[in-house]
């Protein structure tokens, strides 16, 4: 019989675990979260309290039913999840669930936190228990409540006004306004041209570059030189001038010191692991997770890095003891500094911010445990432990050079005019002493190392270098790059956007909503992001500002300090929220909400052309529901954009019918574009093209979709009535029961193909009518 249960999240951290701790304790796993809000409305109840409505999670009931089970064996429960709000409110909703069921009586209760998973935490952390903190599963609760509450009803606004499907986030949204304004910032930007003007020159026959940065005793602006003709004309000029030579004036030398980057944080680690490994920021927790829960490194599972959801930059006393042990006898006392380094931590909230990401024993070396661990797991390890060493090493130690050259054969004395002075700046640096980065260089998303790395020969006021030739350089300014997950991740923690935990989640959820496209390792909003984006903007502002996004953040840690009350903050939110929800759905109509964009006018018909959004995506539309006539629709082609699209572009698309031959059968096979997409037409039947190319499809693969349609169309009907209209058909959700008018859902105790006709029409007379779809534009006209 145990005396001690152990629940933690995962069975790796359970099988970790369990080798340090000995016969009397049985270690189980909840696999993650054990209970959630009711996924339905009124699962948070503003009316009474934020009550808030819970369910077992499904799939982990029966984890929790072997736990109660286990626990009758054992005298008390260690609740050992992560030391983070998550963490606590697992534990605190396994504590609640075991209560209901009476498996507490006569128990002890106790919570024990770690922050790595080794033989010296986890005894650590059984000798010093502690009791579940309130404080962090409110905050936990106040989280939550709040991206229910923005969900459940901003989210429905979306779908009267826009289309269904679409969802807003509390923390999703105002990541999406960064990346649509981003976009904006692009389309506006006119590029401009410049030039400038490099000389190839050589001192003591080894080569180098110099950029002309005077003309004439003139300062040059980045834009001075702005055509060709200009440039090739002060070439010439500059090169007769120079006369095969150019004069040393001025030689700066300089030492600079550069400071290694602090020990990884959860934001720090992802961007680097983007840059250095390429890996998403998804990628990166779930690497981290298993680094931390624990790998068999020969002699069992054992946790490798410390805990990695953290905003801190400490490291423990022991951790940089061990650090500055193994620097002295890998690297020598040099590269030790006088005194350990520390570093500023930016967050708030203590109780989280227990340690920065290290190795759990540097001792543990990536090239020992290269052999036991997958490629992944090895790469990431890696950039964590160099990262730390470097950050205990001495300072690296670097030499700039700049020589300015003149065109002048000698330079007058000081006072004299600088008419005729033309000077070429050269530049370089040389790594005197390489310190830290010996072993680790961050990386940057705008780097310029080119330039920075540069060795210059030896040079040295009054001498004469060869000047080999001048060049002009057309060059054009650029716009601000579109965001990696990188430069992402680092906006969403300057702006205060969500907390470490979140960051991934926020990136992947805004890919899953096709709100946002990863192209080349860089964002591209979707029209329809664009789309609930400006929506969300113009009438919700409030709500996705980026200052209200990190108060509300800033709250919430305030709470898990204990420092405010949780139910205050959530009727502080809600009343207004609640009152801005109620107004616009009574004030915004579809049509205002949609944003639809005026193309022109259509020169055939007269009739106006306007691109909008629609449940199947962006489309033009010739006319208006207003028209006697019915509009005109057709689907964007695969790469434009509503925001970009022109009256000539948008008027080509209905251009498109193409016909592509016959089906074996006879049918005539054609392909157009709709206003739900392109779609490929057989006899008077449709198959929707996802993923093809309406303008490059051949009829051999029109055929394979037809084929495909045909076959799903025989598999959805399961039976059929004659003469009494009901079939019984295989839905998205299931089979079910149809007359048209009706329908039933199948019970999942019978089967769909032995239902007899009345049981058939039971069911239909059970089910509620379908609702009658609103006419679009009746707002608008009762408006009028």
């Amino acid at each position: 019989m145990s005396k001690n249960l152990v629940v933690v999240e995962s069975p790796a951290k359970a099988k970790t675990i369990k080798k340090y701790l000995g016969k009397d304790f049985e270690v189980m796993a909840s696999y993650g979260h054990v209970r959630d809000l009711m996924p339905k409305e009124g699962a948070v109840d503003p009316e009474h309290g934020f009550a808030m409505k819970y369910q077992v999670i499904e799939k982990n009931s029966r984890h929790v039913d072997a736990i109660a089970k286990a626990l009758k064996k054992a005298d008390a429960l260690l609740l050992a999840t992560d030391p983070d709000r998550e963490g606590e409110a697992i534990s605190w909703h396994l504590l609640e669930l075991l209560k209901e069921r009476g498996a507490l009586e006569g128990k002890s209760i106790k919570r024990v936190v770690f922050y790595e998973i080794t033989q010296q935490a986890v005894n650590e952390a059984i000798a010093h228990p502690r009791d579940i903190s309130s404080d962090l599963v409110n905050a936990q609760q106040a989280r939550r409540a709040l991206d229910y509450l923005v969900g459940f009803n901003l989210s429905p606004l979306l779908w009267k006004k826009i289309r269904r499907g679409l969802s807003a986030g509390r923390v999703q949204s105002p990541a999406l306004r960064l990346i649509c304004e981003r976009e904006k910032e692009i389309e506006a930007f006119k590029i401009q041209e410049y030039w400038t003007l490099e000389a190839d020159a050589a001192a003591s026959k080894h080569p180098f570059v110099a950029k002309l940065t005077h003309l004439d005793g003139h300062k040059l602006g980045q834009f001075d030189i702005d055509n060709g003709d200009r440039a090739q004309a002060l070439v010439e000029q500059l090169t007769k001038a120079a006369s095969g030579e150019l004069l040393v004036i001025k030689v700066e030398r300089k030492q600079r010191r550069r400071n290694p980057a602090a020990p990884f944080i959860t934001s720090t680690l992802q961007q680097e692991a983007s840059r250095k490994l390429g890996f998403s920021t998804k990628r990166t927790m779930s690497v981290a997770q298993q680094l931390y829960e624990g790998v068999d490194i020969g002699d069992g599972a054992v946790g490798l890095i410390t805990y990695m959801r953290t905003d801190s930059v400490n490291l423990a006393n022991e951790a940089v003891k061990e650090l500055r042990d193994f620097i002295a006898g890998h690297f020598g006392e040099k590269s030790l500094p006088a005194k350990p380094k520390t570093f500023k931590t930016r967050a708030k909230n203590a109780q989280e911010a227990h340690e920065a990401i290290r190795p759990t024993s540097v001792y543990r070396t990536p090239e020992e445990l290269k052999p036991h661990l997958k490629p992944e797991q090895f790469k990431l390890y890696q950039l964590i432990w160099r990262r730390t060493i470097a950050c205990q090493m001495n300072h690296a130690t670097i030499e700039t050079v700049a020589v300015d050259l003149d065109t002048r054969k000698s330079v007058p004395e000081k006072g004299v005019s600088n008419t005729g002075s033309n000077i070429f700046r050269a530049t370089g640096s040389t790594v005197v002493d390489p310190g830290f980065m010996a072993v680790y260089q961050e990386g940057r998303d705008d780097t310029k190392a080119e330039e920075e790395q540069r060795i210059l020969p030896p040079m040295k006021e009054g001498d004469r270098v060869e000047l080999v030739r001048i060049r002009p350089e057309q060059h054009f300014t650029e716009p601000p790059p579109r965001y990696t997950e990188a430069s992402l991740v680092r906006a969403l923690e300057e702006f205060g956007i969500g907390r470490p935990s979140t960051y991934a989640t926020i990136i992947s959820t805004l890919q899953q909503r096709s709100y946002a496209l990863l192209e080349n390792k860089r964002f591209h909003p979707t029209d329809v992001g664009r789309v609930v984006n400006r929506f969300l903007t113009e009438h919700f502002n409030p709500y996705v500002d980026y200052d209200f996004t990190a108060r509300l953040e800033d709250q919430l840690d305030a709470i898990s300090r204990g420092e405010k009350v949780w139910i205050p903050v959530l009727e502080e939110f809600w009343e207004p929220f609640l009152g801005r929800i109620q107004e616009k759905e009574q004030s915004v109509s579809r049509e205002e909400a949609v944003q639809a964009r005026e193309l022109g006018i259509d020169p055939k018909s007269g009739r106006p052309v306007s691109v909008r959004i629609g449940r199947y995506g962006p489309y033009v539309q010739i006319g208006s529901k207003e028209d006697e006539e019915k509009p005109r629709f057709a689907g964007l082609r695969p790469g434009q954009k509503m925001d970009t699209i022109t009256l000539e572009e948008g008027l080509a698309l209905f251009e498109l019918p193409r016909e592509l031959g016959f089906s074996p059968e006879g049918e005539k096979v054609s392909v157009n574009i709709g206003r739900f997409g392109p779609y490929v037409k057989y006899d008077n039947k449709y198959v929707s093209l996802r993923g093809e190319d309406p303008y490059t499809i051949a009829l051999e693969r029109a055929l394979e979709l037809i084929q495909e349609k045909k076959q799903a169309d025989a598999n959805r009907v399961i039976k059929v009535f004659p003469d009494s209209g009901i079939q019984i058909l295989n839905g998205r959700y299931g089979p079910y029961v149809t007359d048209g008018e009706r329908n039933a859902r199948v019970p999942k105790d019978q089967a769909p193909e032995k239902l007899s006709l009345e049981q058939a029409q039971t069911l239909i007379n059970e089910a509620p009518a379908k609702r009658a779809r609103r006419k679009t534009g009746t707002r608008k006209k009762a408006k009028g």
